[in-house]
């Protein structure tokens, strides 16, 4: 066997390093919303998600509320455009113009407050960084870096809780309407009613029995998943149902920024107005 290195010849049939990484970033990304479609379409068999309506307080609080503003939303996958657009995974990417709606100028979740319960017992604090996957020291700098915002369809989230002294962990669906934090790729990370980090759902066995809360629009299959966007997002694309308005809130801000945006193409509709108007501010 030749011990010589390859030629430049052999070596130019090979794809360069940078294609093969970005394969392996498309594939997880694909990976991320075939599981999607996995778990919601689990036939027979045991396993609970435990339903919590957008004002509740919620299964195991970390915390008492930070959201200003809850519920009274109307579910867009009432919508049959917005079927449409989910498609019949029901997986949704962060970046979906639309995926969230808001009140310009006003946030629906109290950042700071949060981040007081979270100082004022550090317990709990240490808790909710290991449920999130990151170190106590940066806690409040990661929640500043997320982006307050509400659900605009009932949405599947692995749930983490706190519950005499450690942490526990469930399947919930989030109710339209709920105030939450989402990170830099648009997916939720913090339950604003209760101060639970979220996670991505995992499969459970067979079909779910709902627990816990109720709400008249409920339906299993207008449940939506969010999955990570393709690349780091710099705004997230918010409606506001009360006023019809689109407008953009930049990562990581809480309204001071936002501004004003076009009904952008593709995404999800508009969908129902809101039933309530949502405090303001100017």
């Amino acid at each position: 066997m030749s011990s010589e290195p390859p030629s430049a010849t052999r070596l130019a049939g090979r794809a360069p390093w940078w294609r093969s990484r970005t394969a392996i970033v498309m594939g997880a990304l694909l990976l991320a919303a075939a599981l999607a479609v996995w778990f919601l379409r689990q036939g027979g068999g045991s396993g609970e998600v435990f339903l919590q309506a957008a004002s509740a307080d919620g299964k195991d609080p970390f915390t008492r509320s930070t959201a200003r503003s809850a519920g009274g939303y109307s579910s867009v996958m009432d919508d049959a455009g917005a079927a449409a657009v989910a498609g019949d995974s029901r997986s949704l990417p962060g970046a979906t113009p639309g995926l969230y709606a808001g009140t310009r100028k006003a946030a629906g979740c109290d950042v700071e407050q949060q981040i007081d319960y979270f100082t004022g017992n550090q317990g709990k604090g240490r808790a909710f960084a290991a449920a999130a996957g990151i170190d106590p020291d940066v806690l409040p700098a990661y929640l500043r870096g997320l982006t307050p915002v509400h659900l605009r369809a009932d949405t599947r989230v692995t749930d983490h809780g706190y519950k005499d002294g450690s942490v526990t962990s469930f399947q919930s669906v989030l109710q339209t309407g709920t105030a939450v934090l989402v990170d830099d790729r648009g997916t939720p990370r913090v339950r604003c009613a209760c101060g639970n980090p979220l996670g991505p759902p995992v499969a459970v066995q067979g079909t779910p029995r709902a627990r816990g809360d109720t709400w008249d629009s409920y339906d299993p299959a207008k449940v939506v998943v969010v999955t990570p966007a393709e690349s780091v997002l710099e705004a997230i694309v918010v409606h506001d149902p009360a006023n019809g308005e689109w407008f953009e809130r930049p990562v990581g801000s809480s309204g001071d920024n936002d501004s004003r945006a076009t009904q952008p193409k593709g995404g999800l509709p508009p969908g129902p107005a809101a039933r309530h108007s949502a405090s303001r501010s100017h």
